[in-house]
C-alpha cells in the first residue's frame, strides 16, 4: 500500500488493516479508514492512494472481491468531493479557507463496481483500460487536470451529465457497453473519442513502464483483439488520425447540450445506436461524421484559429449569427435526411436507396456518400453471429449486406448495364474496425481502403479488385484485420508496389486461410 512517510500511526495502521483483511473483515477496514481521514483531511491523498492501490489488484487477488470494491468506491468516493476537502476549523471564522489541491487518481486497470464518484473534485485522473462493472457515475464531477479514460471498458450504464473537464479528456478505444450520458458536460480542452493511443512526448517518464500497461482483452461480439499499440505517438491532435478505431458506443449516448471549448475529435468512434448532440456548442476543430448523430439545435463558433470541420452527410452550419451558427438540416443533400439514423430498417434501407441515387446523379457527393455508408457499416454489431439469429438481427444482416452490394456495384468499371449504376471512380474506403459479412469487392478499382482491424465473417472477395493502397493492420502484428472465412485473393493488386502478402503480412497466418496466388504489381 502507498503510505506517505508523514501519516500517524493510526493511519498506517488503518491502511494495513485494509489490505490484511478479508470479506466483512476488510469492509470495516475500509469505513475505519473513511472515518479516520474525514477527521484528518491531511491524510486524504494518502487514504486515496491506498484505496486506489487495492483497487487496481486484479480479480481475486488478496480478497479483493466485489463488495470490497464497492465499500472502496464508497469511500473514495466520499474522500473526493468537496466537503472531505476543506480543512476543519479556521483562524478566521468570516473568511472561508481556502480548499486544498486536488487529489490526482491513479485507477489505470483497476476494476471498480458501481463507482460513484458524483459530484467528487479531481486532479490527474487516470482510469486508462480501467473495468466499470455495475453502474457508474461521474455525474458533476470537476476534472481539474487530465482525464484519462483511453480504453476503459463500461459494461454497463455510466452518466457524465454536468462533468467538467478542465484539461484534456481522452477516451480513445473506450467501449461503452450500455447508455452513456454525457448531457450538459463540458470540455474546456480536448474531447478525444478516437483512435485509442495515449500521446506520450519523447521525454516522458512513462515511456519506462508503458511495457506493464495491461489493456482490457477485446473480447466484443464477432470482433477478435487486434493488438491496437498502446503508445507510439507524439505530437498534436492532427497526428493522432491515422489509422485504427475510437470509442466504442453500443447502446444510446447523449451529448445533449455538452459544451466544446476545444478540438471534439469523433473520427474513427463508432455509434451502433442513436448519438443525440442536440443544443451541443461547438467552439474548436470538429470530425463528427457518423451517420447515427442527430445535431438538431447545435451551434458551432468559427474561431479564429480555425480548424479542420467535418459534419455528418444531412447537416450544415447555417449563416452565422450572434451565437455561432446552428447546425440544421443539409437542403443541399436532400432527399437524403439522415435515415441511416433512423431506428427503422425499412427506413435504414430506403436511406440507402437515397444514398446511391443522389451518389448516381451527383459524382461530387460519390465520397461523401461512400463514407457515410462505410460510416453505417463501421457500426457495432450487437448480437453475436455464431448464435442463432432473432428475424430482427437476420435483417440486420441482410440490410448490410445490402449496403456492400449497393458499394460493390458502383466500384466496379465494369461496362454498365442498361439501366445500371455508373462506375464510382477513386473512391477511398475507410472501413477500419467494421464487421463485415459476406463481402464481395471482387473486380472493384479502389482508391485508398482501410480495413485496419476488420473482422471479415462469412466468404469474403478481393478476387480481381485494385487497390491505389489498401491497409490491413497498422504495423506488424498491430491492429491487424482477421478473415473468419474464406477470402480470395486471386489476381488482386493491394499496393502499387508491394505484393498481396506483404500488404496482408501477418493476417493471413493469423487468419488460418489459404491465400489464393496473386500478381506481383508491375515493376
Amino acid at each position: 500500500m502507498t503510505v506517505g512517510k508523514s501519516d500517524p500511526v493510526a493511519f498506517q495502521g488503518a491502511v494495513r488493516a485494509v489490505a490484511q483483511e478479508t470479506g466483512t473483515g476488510r469492509i470495516a477496514a475500509l469505513r475505519d479508514l473513511g472515518e479516520l481521514v474525514a477527521g484528518s483531511p491531511g491524510l486524504r491523498p494518502g487514504a486515496v492512494a491506498a484505496l486506489a492501490d487495492g483497487l487496481r489488484a486484479p480479480v481475486g487477488v488478496d480478497g479483493w472481491d466485489a463488495d470490497a470494491r464497492r465499500e472502496a468506491g464508497r469511500v473514495l468516493a466520499t474522500l473526493l468531493r468537496p466537503a472531505a476537502q476543506t480543512p476543519a476549523g479556521s483562524a478566521d471564522p468570516g473568511v472561508d479557507p481556502e480548499p486544498p489541491p486536488a487529489v490526482d487518481l491513479d485507477l489505470r486497470a483497476a476494476t471498480l463496481v458501481d463507482l460513484d464518484l458524483a459530484g467528487a473534485v479531481l486532479g490527474a485522473a487516470r482510469f486508462a483500460d480501467a473495468r466499470f462493472l455495475g453502474v457508474t457515475s461521474f455525474a458533476d464531477v470537476r476534472f481539474t487536470g487530465v482525464a484519462d479514460f483511453a480504453r476503459a471498458v463500461w459494461r454497463g450504464p455510466v452518466r457524465f451529465t454536468r462533468a467538467r473537464f478542465l484539461d484534456h479528456a481522452t477516451f480513445g478505444r473506450a467501449r461503452f457497453r450500455a447508455d452513456a450520458d454525457f448531457t450538459a458536460a463540458r470540455f474546456a480542452a480536448f474531447a478525444w473519442f478516437g483512435r485509442g493511443e495515449d500521446e506520450l512526448w519523447e521525454d516522458d517518464p512513462a515511456w519506462e513502464t508503458i511495457e506493464e500497461t495491461s489493456p482490457a482483452p477485446w473480447d466484443e461480439p464477432n470482433e477478435d483483439d487486434p493488438h491496437w499499440p498502446v503508445a507510439v505517438l507524439m505530437g498534436d491532435y492532427q497526428e493522432w488520425s491515422e489509422g485504427g478505431d475510437g470509442a466504442r458506443f453500443v447502446g444510446p449516448v447523449s451529448f445533449r447540450q455538452a459544451r466544446f471549448a476545444g478540438p471534439a475529435w469523433f473520427f474513427k468512434a463508432r455509434f451502433a445506436a442513436a448519438a443525440s448532440f442536440r443544443s451541443a456548442r461547438f467552439a474548436g476543430p470538429v470530425h463528427l461524421d457518423q451517420p447515427t448523430v442527430d445535431l438538431a439545435g447545435a451551434t458551432w463558433v468559427d474561431t479564429a484559429d480555425d480548424g479542420p470541420v467535418c459534419w455528418p452527410l444531412g447537416w450544415t452550419p447555417a449563416p452565422a449569427g450572434p451565437d455561432g451558427a446552428q447546425l440544421v438540416p443539409d437542403d443541399s443533400v436532400r432527399p437524403y435526411a439522415g435515415q441511416l439514423a433512423d431506428a427503422d430498417p425499412d427506413v435504414r434501407r430506403a436511406g440507402l436507396t437515397v444514398l446511391a441515387d443522389l451518389g448516381d446523379a451527383r459524382p461530387e457527393l460519390r465520397q461523401r456518400v461512400v463514407d457515410t455508408i462505410c460510416g453505417y457499416l463501421r457500426m457495432p454489431l450487437w448480437f453475436d453471429l455464431a448464435a442463432a439469429r432473432t428475424d430482427g438481427q437476420a435483417a440486420e444482416l441482410e440490410l448490410r449486406r445490402t449496403a456492400q452490394r449497393l458499394l460493390a456495384a458502383r466500384l466496379r468499371p465494369s461496362t454498365p448495364a442498361p439501366g445500371g449504376p455508373p462506375h464510382w471512380a477513386g473512391m477511398d474506403l475507410m472501413l477500419c474496425g467494421a464487421t463485415l459479412v459476406d463481402l464481395d469487392l471482387g473486380g472493384c478499382h479502389v482508391g485508398h481502403a482501410d480495413f485496419t482491424g476488420v473482422q471479415f465473417h462469412g466468404d469474403t472477395g478481393f478476387a480481381g479488385s485494385v487497390f491505389t493502397g489498401a491497409a490491413f493492420r497498422l504495423g506488424g502484428g498491430d491492429g491487424r484485420a482477421s478473415f473468419h472465412g474464406p477470402v480470395s485473393f486471386a489476381g488482386a493488386r493491394l499496393d502499387g508496389r508491394r505484393g498481396v502478402r506483404e500488404v496482408l503480412g501477418e493476417v493471413a497466418g493469423r487468419a488460418g486461410t489459404v491465400l489464393d496466388e496473386a500478381v506481383s504489381p508491375p515493376g
